[in-house]
């Protein structure tokens, strides 16, 4: 059942990416501290079908499967850097933009310079755009995504690691991968708590 209703999900995706029917969130993102300056936020992708909006959690499964991910990921890509290009975002001095990237378009080796003409296409900064995967895509392909990584950020782009905690080796892979962010999954803080006072 699960086969099936992956295979039908590919058929579907390939259709939404002709028809044009992903569509685009943008999650602003608010500082703790005053030092905070600039706008931030994370860009969000959703499937319009049948009247409504699809989370990704019922169709990325079947688009990792079957290598769709870099397809959607460069519709993301365009579509983000042309929001942030046209509202202006993307040419400020100040602000950063996280797009998540599935651990399979890392081992795609025009990616990056499909990436690379984009942001000259709109003439944004790349220092405002911060680009993530998973740390299990990033331990999974470690290759391939420490290779991206050091050439994204040779260019001015960030990088951050999502869902931290989650893997076997978090702190050993830490030295193996060059990033500007972590983004600690929620389990990993209910795990490490501060000790009392009478500890």
């Amino acid at each position: 059942n699960q086969r099936r209703n992956e295979m039908q999900w590919v058929s579907k995706l390939k259709q939404a990416l002709e028809e044009n029917r992903f569509m685009l969130y943008f999650q602003p993102m608010k500082g703790l501290q005053p030092s905070c300056v600039g706008d931030h936020g994370e860009f969000l992708v959703r499937l319009y079908e049948n009247g409504g909006l699809v989370p990704p959690g019922a169709f990325i499964p079947a688009a990792e499967r079957y290598n769709l991910m870099p397809l959607i990921d460069r519709w993301v890509i365009n579509n983000a850097f042309e929001y942030l290009a046209e509202t202006g975002l993307g040419k400020k001095d100040e602000g950063t933009f996280f797009i998540n990237l599935s651990g399979t378009s890392l081992s795609d080796k025009s990616f990056f310079n499909d990436i690379r003409a984009l942001v000259k296409k709109y003439d944004i900064k790349p220092s405002r755009i911060c680009l993530e995967i998973t740390e299990t895509a990033a331990i999974d392909n470690l290759t391939d995504a420490v290779e991206f990584i050091t050439e994204i950020r040779d260019e001015g782009f960030k990088f951050a690691l999502d869902d931290f905690g989650v893997g076997m080796s978090s702190f050993s892979y830490l030295k193996t991968i060059p990033v500007d962010y972590l983004k600690i999954d929620g389990s990993f803080c209910l795990l490490y708590t501060s000790p009392s006072p009478r500890d």
